[in-house]
């Protein structure tokens, strides 16, 4: 811990986080200890776009996915990454994450690399709402319509055939053209200036932070990579290996949580001291 602190106290820190971040949220991981990804078989943009039937299953099990992710609050991870914001530390948090956890415990410059599971997009106007609007309108369209299941890292719940059958999507209230939730599925780029912004803010760090991902895609592990070449130390937080690990001065294994609420409370009483010096 004396190194992180060390590490971290020097400021310019920027956070690239993912999902073992949430998971004391109660939201599942992919790879870490309550990893589904092997189980799961996530919905990809081609799949959605191409049927109406996939997109029928998709829309019934994130409406009733939605309940738990709608539900879920910042955890201790998150409320400290937001008072490393606030004491001047961090300069900036890229996350992998579609949760929002990172803005509702207070942090401010928050790049959502994959998107948002609040917001809805329509793939004809491109007209953004929020999903609190999408889910009134589904409730009002299903009538009498309830299942549950076991819920995804991607938001969604497993449900059967018979539970998805009878499910009525709907569409775009504007121009009735087809809704999607403002993420980026697989099969699906991220926006070249997204991903330019966040190459950018991990440029200008002294310190790039890992908190909570296995670096197993490439999403995420490009920028550790990039950090590395520009000789940007990279530091890790997760519990288990990740594919970042060659690549970092130091790796730590523990609860996020407790981790980071201790980093933020050390790193805060030594700022308190040099300012005082």
């Amino acid at each position: 811990m004396r190194e992180l602190v060390e590490l971290v106290g020097a400021g310019g820190v920027v956070v690239l986080s993912g999902a073992g971040l949430s998971t004391e949220s109660g939201i599942p991981d992919y790879r870490g200890p309550t990893g589904q990804a092997r189980r799961v078989t996530p919905m990809t943009y081609q799949r959605f776009t191409g049927s109406s039937e996939e997109r029928r299953r998709y829309w019934a099990r994130s409406h009733v996915g939605w309940r738990q992710m709608g539900r879920a609050r910042p955890n201790a991870g998150h409320r400290a990454v937001a008072d490393l914001e606030r004491s001047g530390l961090l300069s900036g948090i890229v996350t992998q994450n579609v949760d929002g956890l990172h803005q509702a415990a207070g942090a401010r410059r928050v790049i959502e690399l994959h998107g948002g599971l609040d917001r809805v997009v329509c793939l004809s106007c491109r007209r953004r709402t929020r999903r609190a609007e999408l889910e009134t309108r589904l409730r009002l369209a299903n009538p009498g319509w309830e299942a549950s299941g076991l819920i995804n890292p991607d938001g969604d719940a497993v449900l059967t055939d018979e539970q998805v059958a009878g499910f009525t999507v709907v569409d775009c209230a504007a121009c009735g053209g087809l809704l999607k939730p403002d993420v980026v599925f697989f099969g699906e780029n991220v926006p070249r200036a997204r991903v330019d912004e966040c190459y950018a803010m991990v440029a200008g760090a002294r310190l790039l932070l890992v908190l909570g991902s296995s670096l197993s895609i490439r999403s995420g592990l490009r920028f550790v990579e990039r950090a590395a070449e520009l000789g940007i130390p990279v530091a890790i937080v997760n519990q288990g290996t990740t594919g970042g690990d060659p690549l970092a001065v130091l790796t730590v294994d523990a609860p996020l949580g407790e981790t980071l609420t201790t980093l933020a409370r050390t790193t805060a009483t030594a700022v308190s001291f040099r300012d005082l010096a």
